[in-house]
C-alpha cells in the first residue's frame, strides 16, 4: 500500500511540473499576409503599417489590462484596421471586376462558440461590427448583402455611401488587373484573444480578391475556414488564398488537431499551413492562441503583418519575415 501511494504522489507531481500556467490575457494581431517584402513595400510603407498596427495592439492591451472581454477586444481593434486605408478590410478594401468594394467579416466566442458573419456588403463601415450584430441579436450566423445592410442599420452600424471606400491605391490595382485579367489576393486583418477570465475570441476581415467575379466568397465569414474560437483548444483568424482555406476549413483544422491529437497551438498551426495547405498550392497563414495564451504565427508566404503581446509584458510588431 505505502508503495502504491508513493507512486501516485510521484505520479501527481509530475504531472504537475508539466501542467501549464495560464497567462492572464495574450492577444495577437494580423495585417495580412502574401507578397511582403522590402521589394514591394517601401521603408515609408512599412513604418505606417507597423504604427497602425501598433496603434491596434496598445488599444487591444489596454482594454485587457482592465479585464475587458476578448469579443470587446477583437472588435475593437478590428475596427482600427477597418478604419486605416493600409490593409484590405474596410476603408482600405480592394475593387471587385464591376469596381465596386465587397467586404466580409466573422467573430466568433469561444466560451459558447457562438458566431456571426457578413459577406458581400458594401455600404457598412465596419463590418465587424455588423458580423457581432448577427450574433448577438440574430437567431443567424451569416447575412449577405442587401439583407446584411439592411439588418446592421435597423441595429445601429455605421452606414457609409460607397464613396468612402474609395481610394486611389486600390483603383489603380483594379486598373492593373483588369488589363491582365488577373485576381489578385490581397491580405485580411485578424485578431485573436485569451482574457483575463480564461474566455478565447477570434475575428477576421477583409475586402477580399481584387477584380472578384459573380459573387465570389472566400473563407473570411466562414466558421471554421477563415476564423474558429473554442475554449477547449485556440482561436484563429486566417488569411491567404480563400478557396485553399475553405477546402481545407484551416481554423477548425488547427482546433481539432489541439483537441484531438493531442497537438500543441505551434505544431497544429505548422502542420496545416505547412504540411497541408503549401503542397496544395495554398498560400498564407494564420495567428493563433491557445486557452494557456501560447501563440503561433505560422504563414507558407513571403512575409505577414503582425502583432503580439502578452501579460508578461513580451510583444512585438512585424511586417517582413
Amino acid at each position: 500500500m505505502n508503495n502504491l501511494l508513493s507512486l501516485l504522489l510521484i505520479f501527481a507531481f509530475a504531472l504537475s511540473l508539466n501542467a501549464q500556467v495560464r497567462l492572464e490575457y495574450a492577444i495577437v494581431i494580423h495585417g495580412g499576409a502574401g507578397n511582403i517584402s522590402p521589394t514591394f513595400i517601401s521603408p515609408e510603407r512599412e513604418k505606417e503599417i507597423t504604427d497602425k498596427l501598433s496603434e491596434a495592439l496598445e488599444t487591444g492591451i489596454g482594454i485587457l489590462e482592465l479585464g475587458g472581454s476578448g469579443m470587446d477586444v477583437v472588435e475593437k481593434v478590428i475596427r482600427i484596421l477597418e478604419d486605416s486605408p493600409l490593409f484590405n478590410a474596410g476603408k482600405g478594401a480592394v475593387f471587385n471586376h464591376a469596381g465596386k468594394n465587397e467586404m466580409d467579416a466573422s467573430i466568433m466566442d469561444g466560451k459558447t462558440l457562438n458566431a456571426g458573419g457578413v459577406t458581400g456588403v458594401g455600404d457598412i463601415k465596419n463590418p465587424i461590427s455588423a458580423a457581432r450584430m448577427v450574433m448577438e441579436k440574430s437567431p443567424h450566423v451569416l447575412m449577405m448583402g442587401a439583407g446584411a445592410s439592411e439588418f446592421a442599420n435597423a441595429n445601429g452600424a455605421e452606414i457609409v455611401d460607397s464613396g468612402y471606400f474609395h481610394t486611389e491605391k486600390r483603383w489603380n490595382d483594379l486598373q492593373k488587373q483588369l488589363a491582365n485579367d488577373k485576381l489578385e489576393k490581397y491580405g485580411t486583418v485578424g485578431c485573436v484573444v485569451l482574457d483575463k477570465d480564461g474566455n478565447l475570441a477570434a475575428g477576421t476581415s477583409s475586402g477580399g480578391m481584387t477584380n472578384k467575379r459573380w459573387g465570389r466568397i472566400g473563407d473570411v465569414p466562414i466558421i471554421g475556414a477563415g476564423n474558429y474560437a473554442n475554449n477547449n483548444s485556440c482561436a484563429v483568424s486566417c488569411t491567404g488564398h480563400g478557396e485553399f482555406f475553405i477546402r481545407y476549413t484551416v481554423a477548425h483544422d488547427i482546433s481539432a488537431l489541439m483537441q484531438y491529437k493531442g497537438l500543441s497551438v505551434e505544431e497544429a498551426a505548422y502542420e496545416v499551413v505547412h504540411n497541408k495547405l503549401k503542397p496544395a498550392g495554398g498560400s498564407g497563414g494564420v495567428i493563433c492562441v491557445d486557452k494557456h495564451g501560447n501563440i503561433s504565427m505560422e504563414f507558407n508566404s513571403y512575409g505577414m503583418m503582425r502583432a503580439w503581446a502578452n501579460s508578461k509584458g513580451e510583444m512585438g510588431v512585424k511586417v517582413f519575415d
